[in-house]
């Protein structure tokens, strides 16, 4: 695990919003310390004489009485239930989550995280075809992503046996073919950052992707790459690094996944230079090479999600034409 990962700086404003707070709640103390004296004096030689000689207001004072408690109680309740709610994300370091159909609150929130995550120094990402996260517009892990310097990233094979089963299993409008274009954006993406002097490294998996993983720092986003549904659809969860305790929470488990994923030998880098994919060994030595397809145009990466070309965007060189490496 990266070793200059530590607790996020603390901003001004927020500096400013605790002492604020602070302040706030002090002077509601005060306000109800130097109250106490009048309500009482009101309540035992006012309130309750009148109380006492009209049976009706008595009626009213005993029902508001036991509906303030009532109020009270399941307040009280509530707090409690919310109490252990927090403490089991605590212990899972869930700091965020949010549907899909999450209003601009959610949005908000995520947001004033990310806004934390400015001098993340690596980001490694395991995901489908990456367009949402590095070239969608509207993608809010891109700032952060452009601005770090190690980036790994793990797609989908776009010629694979498991990008072709996600496409079956999506509606019809998602096709192999929209998935290529999307990898070949994210590709051309990924090639303007090597330019811009950023470490990138991007590799391919064959099977249908299980889990989109975004880490960037201290967090991780997760998101289940659930057959049948677009992968922005489902829900999204963001873990925190417990420096204390490292082994409680789910980001270690998660970050493990990507490394798993990342350390598999099975799994191809991609060559930006001559666009093809590299195999090693298990002691790193490169065994093969072949084309991933055709070369990819750096200067026309879109920006908007593509339409489908009107053939194959990406071929594969059959295994018995892999060039040997001895």
């Amino acid at each position: 695990m990266a070793a200059h990962r530590g607790a996020p700086p603390h901003s001004f404003m927020t500096g400013l919003r605790q002492i604020l707070s602070h302040g706030a709640v002090t002077v509601l103390a005060v306000a109800i310390a130097f109250s106490l004296p009048g309500f009482a004096n009101y309540i035992l030689n006012e309130w309750w004489p009148e109380v006492e000689s009209n049976a009706n207001l008595l009626l009213g004072t005993e029902i508001a009485l036991a509906s303030v408690l009532a109020l009270i109680f399941n307040l009280a309740k509530i707090a409690w239930d919310h109490r252990q709610r927090v403490l089991i994300a605590r212990l899972a370091s869930l700091v965020h989550a949010r549907n899909s159909e999450a209003g601009w609150l959610a949005r908000r929130r995520e947001r004033d995280l990310i806004s934390r995550l400015t001098t993340a120094r690596d980001a490694f990402i395991l995901t489908l075809t990456g367009y949402d996260t590095l070239v969608a517009e509207d993608s809010l892990l891109r700032p952060v992503i452009d601005k770090a310097y190690e980036i790994r990233v793990l797609l989908v094979n776009p010629v694979g046996p498991g990008l072709r089963q996600r496409a079956e299993s999506l509606p019809s409008d998602v096709t192999v073919l929209t998935l290529h274009t999307e990898i070949e954006a994210t590709i051309g993406v990924l090639s303007k950052l090597r330019k811009y002097g950023k470490k990138v490294k991007l590799k391919f998996y064959d099977e249908e992707p299980f889990w989109k993983l975004v880490v960037l720092g201290d967090y991780i986003w997760v998101q289940h790459c659930h057959s049948g549904f677009v992968v922005r659809e489902q829900p999204e969860y963001v873990f925190a690094l417990q420096h204390t305790e490292p082994r409680h929470g789910l980001f270690v488990p998660f970050y493990m996944v990507f490394l798993n994923y990342w350390n598999d030998t099975r799994h191809p880098e991609y060559d930006f230079d001559t666009n093809e994919l590299v195999y090693r060994d298990d002691g790193g030595r490169e065994t093969g090479r072949e084309v991933l397809g055709m070369p990819i145009d750096v200067s026309s990466a879109p920006f908007t999600r593509p339409p489908a070309p009107p053939q194959a965007a990406l071929l594969r060189r059959p295994v018995s034409e892999r060039i040997p490496i001895y």
